[in-house]
């Protein structure tokens, strides 16, 4: 009876971790990153999701500007994010540098310097990125249905600073634009909405 019950436990156990890491379908993955666009460049939207190992793949090859991420499934809570293709090296420099166990600091010290060495390149002109989140509760990985989804918005300008944009570095109200970052090749104009205009 008591081995029973201990390999009973384990396998609740083995499910439940199965379930937090199991892979949603390519189509509700498309789905779901591409809530994360304006809604009329989700149609035609490039789209990153990962496959049955885990392995980050392109799921669909888009025809306009916008690069979709789908929400990485080993992590706590759903992020999705969609920004323009100009900021692609960027990004993808970034999730290769995190694979490798490097910190955040570390990440942008190195693009720094590559950018500034001309290695990576950064967009010339400003360039948007936007993100979704939403709590495990609220999102529905069979349909791809996500309730109360918060979306914040980021527009890259490397190297602009509070003097040059006439931004404050921190907001002072609710969904009033700043800039993070200035001067580096990381800056960037954050818009957060209050929390109770999500949707």
């Amino acid at each position: 009876m008591k081995k029973s019950m201990v390999t009973f436990l384990f396998g609740l156990i083995a499910t439940a971790a199965f379930s937090q890491t199991s892979i949603p379908t390519a189509e509700v993955q498309i789905k779901t990153a591409t809530l994360a666009a304006p809604a009329d460049k989700r149609a035609g939207a490039t789209v990153y999701g990962y496959n049955q190992k885990g392995e980050l793949v392109q799921l669909r090859k888009g025809t306009n500007e916008m690069v979709c991420l789908a929400d990485d499934p080993a992590k706590e809570g759903f992020s999705a994010s969609c920004y323009h293709k100009d900021l692609d090296p960027f990004m993808a420099r970034g999730r290769e540098l995190k694979k490798t166990g490097k910190a955040t600091k570390e990440i942008f010290d190195t693009r720094e310097a590559e950018v500034k060495s001309g290695k990576l390149k950064m967009p010339k002109q400003p360039a948007s990125l936007f993100v979704f989140t939403a709590s495990d509760e609220n999102v529905n990985l069979t349909s791809g249905e996500i309730k109360d989804g918060y979306r914040r918005y980021v527009v890259y300008i490397p190297y602009a600073t509070a003097e040059s944009t006439g931004l404050p570095l921190a907001p002072e109200g609710p969904a009033m634009p700043w800039i993070m970052h200035p001067g580096t090749h990381g800056a960037h104009i954050m818009i957060t909405p209050h929390p109770d205009t999500k949707k």
